[in-house]
């Protein structure tokens, strides 16, 4: 990424799609038609990790190689003869600005089994591309898909209260479950296989259209995740495969009382005996599927926040060392043509700094973040931002430009702001004046979420920190990327030497 350019900010759930999320269909690639008509070179997305049936964040995964099965388009299971067009109906009238999720699981269920059947009834010959699948993927899947199966047969019970033998993944005790739930098991298994195979070819249409992928990788996993219960010895637990300390951060801007995550941390000591082999394994699968590797909370690989079990805020954690330099030296050595960004937001020390140039790795930026009092030294603003790094309006963490500058930007900030700009600015020009400030940065890569984009309010925000309901859930509507939208970032982009 050291080509000057820029790109757009759009998880796949956000896409337009008449089946209630976003998906890998039709409007995937009208999207990546519409970054090369406006001469864009990135598009960043959240991860595309499966996630639990406990809602729809993407950072809250139950697996760390397994695909979000509910991003499979129903418009391409017909295309591909798995489905026919009958089987789409009755479709529910799912919501247009949000996303049902309990309505899109039921609605895709049905049509997954449909397809399933189908592809059951298919020739051994016509089964050959899923065999070959199943045989390279076997390291993961195989523990996913079973893990999958065996939380719906034991009623979705964690797992470390699941009968000792299968908790504590017993030959004698699985077996017979394996044998019992095989068809269960081969449809998990089919799943994946057709994500992946409309991912690829999603990934190769970007690819041809000059476009390149971001790719995002949560540095942690659920509990409930098919990884932790394959791999407890690399995660704090203790013998019942119950955490001993969870994750989370100190407070920060998001929050006064910190984020408590909950996920289980690593034991840093077993994955260096074992040469970061799963890691390793995480980072490369990931890499397979994206051209760029953004690593969330990147500081967690330098220290991490651990927090005692039972407590109810982050505020009583503390600072463990993590071996970063030792873990990247590894990686490279097995990957050398790296392409990591390092999510280094929030509190970050003079280790990780340290850490990040020794690897030249890629940091972010937020203007959002520019205005405090501190604004000429301020490392956001836009005339102290540096060359190796990605500057963004803002995440999908933060509110939208315009919902920031109408309900969380004091009267203070505000007339910094307009004193940076050079004049005052209204409500409906603030987004394109903070892109005007990224693009025309010295920074190689600007990222502009597609809200900014489309000059939307705080209603179009993604996620809100620290809170657990309404978040996820944004989705463009159709018609939204009119033409005077591509024409004009597509000006603001030639015009700042990104196209």
């Amino acid at each position: 990424m050291k080509i000057r350019g820029s790109g757009i900010l759009l998880h796949i759930t956000s896409l337009p799609s008449p089946y209630g999320i976003g998906d890998l269909g039709p409007s995937a690639y009208r999207f990546a038609d519409f970054l090369a008509e406006a001469k864009q070179r990135y598009w960043q997305i959240l991860p595309l990790n499966a996630t639990g049936s406990g809602g729809l964040s993407p950072y809250h995964s139950i697996s760390a190689f397994a695909g979000n099965i509910y991003f499979i388009s129903p418009e391409v299971l017909v295309a591909d003869g798995y489905l026919n067009e009958d089987d789409l109906e009755p479709r529910p009238r799912f919501p247009g600005k949000k996303i049902s999720h309990a309505a899109v699981c039921r609605y895709k269920e049905r049509l997954f089994q449909i397809a399933y059947d189908r592809f059951r009834r298919r020739s051994r010959r016509k089964k050959q591309a899923f065999q070959n699948f199943a045989d390279e993927n076997s390291s993961w899947l195989d523990d996913f898909a079973l893990f999958k199966v065996l939380k719906s047969h034991f009623a979705l019970k964690p797992w470390c209260e699941w009968p000792e033998g299968i908790r504590k993944r017993k030959p004698r005790a699985i077996t017979p479950l394996k044998w019992k739930l095989a068809k269960t098991i081969e449809m998990e298994k089919f799943l994946q296989y057709i994500f992946f195979r409309q991912w690829s070819s999603l990934h190769s249409y970007c690819r041809s259209k000059g476009i390149q992928i971001i790719g995002d990788m949560p540095i942690y996993l659920n509990l409930e995740s098919a990884d932790l219960w394959s791999h407890p010895d690399i995660f704090k637990l203790d013998a019942s495969g119950r955490p001993e300390a969870v994750a989370g951060v100190p407070p920060d801007y998001f929050s006064t009382t910190g984020q408590l995550w909950g996920n289980p941390v690593y034991r840093w000591d077993v994955l260096k005996e074992r040469g970061y082999d799963w890691l390793i394994a995480r980072v490369a699968h990931l890499l397979g599927l994206v051209d760029h590797l953004r690593i969330d909370h990147f500081r967690g690989l330098v220290a991490f926040w651990e927090v005692p079990i039972g407590e109810k805020s982050a505020i009583n954690g503390r600072w463990i060392e993590a071996p970063a330099v030792d873990f990247l030296h590894c990686l490279i050595k097995k990957i050398p043509c790296l392409s990591l960004i390092a999510e280094d937001l929030g509190i970050i020390t003079a280790d990780v700094r340290e850490v990040m140039s020794l690897f030249g790795l890629t940091g972010m930026k937020v203007l959002q973040f520019a205005f405090g009092e501190d604004l000429p030294t301020n490392p956001y603003a836009p005339h102290n931002i540096i060359q190796n790094s990605i500057v963004y309006t803002g995440t999908h963490d933060n509110n939208t430009i315009k919902g920031w500058f109408d309900s969380e930007l004091g009267r203070k900030e505000r007339a910094r702001l307009f004193r940076y700009l050079g004049r005052h600015v209204t409500h409906d020009q603030v987004s394109w004046e903070l892109i005007r400030l990224a693009m025309a940065s010295v920074a190689d890569t600007a990222i502009i979420p597609l809200q900014d984009i489309l000059g939307l309010g705080g209603e179009a925000r993604m996620n809100r920190p620290a809170t657990a309901r309404g978040n996820w859930q944004w989705r463009m509507l159709p018609g939204q990327l009119k033409p005077e939208i591509t024409k004009r970032l597509r000006d603001i982009t030639e015009i700042y030497g990104r196209a």
